[in-house]
């Protein structure tokens, strides 16, 4: 016993005289995450920028935030071949754009209420003026678009294929996670293969 506490009397004075101090427990609080790391200047660029309305002419792989109408997949569309070549399942968590490609994955922020949903760009459409997206019925419960049936919409990519087979960050990739990101780049690559 005297052994023991002459050790622990050692160890008290070796940690007082090298200074040492307690470290606090951890917490997992939401309150104290880990920062983002600083993101590419061209993502704040992107972030810092007004959302646009599409041109429905053209592919848009700038990354750019969107805005629009939201309206979602009426029952008669489910199980139908999408445009990446596999079939609409109601309760997955994919879309349809016009202009963003096959494989970007986005965020769409339900202007009306604030809520959001993370997604996949899968097929092509909608094909109504002044709608940006169309969701699965699955998404439209989460974003509450169901009662309304179509409702604004800003539409933020997270990360966007581009043609030479790279993936490019996005605007709304400055108000996601570091795992957000990460995640919705694996995903792009993946789907956009």
């Amino acid at each position: 016993m005297v052994q023991g506490m002459t050790t622990a009397l050692g160890l008290a004075l070796l940690c007082a005289l090298a200074a040492c101090t307690q470290t606090p427990p951890a917490t997992t609080t939401a309150q104290q995450q880990e920062p983002p790391p600083s993101l590419p200047e061209d993502v704040q660029r992107l972030a810092s920028q007004p959302p646009v309305q599409p041109n429905a002419a053209r592919l848009d792989h700038s990354g750019r935030k969107q805005v629009g109408r939201a309206s979602y997949y009426a029952q008669r569309f489910a199980h139908r071949k999408m445009a990446n070549g596999e079939r609409l399942d109601p309760e997955s968590n994919v879309i349809a754009s016009k202009t963003l490609p096959i494989g970007t994955t986005v965020r769409v922020t339900n202007q009306a209420n604030g809520k959001s949903a993370v997604v996949t760009v899968a097929d092509r459409g909608p094909y109504v003026k002044g709608r940006v997206v169309d969701l699965t019925p699955k998404v439209a419960d989460e974003l509450d678009l169901k009662q309304v049936g179509v409702a604004p919409v800003v539409v933020a990519p997270i990360a966007v294929p581009q043609a030479n087979g790279g993936v490019k960050l996005g605007a709304g990739a400055a108000d996601a996670s570091p795992a957000e990101v990460e995640k919705a780049t694996q995903d792009t690559k993946a789907a956009a293969r």
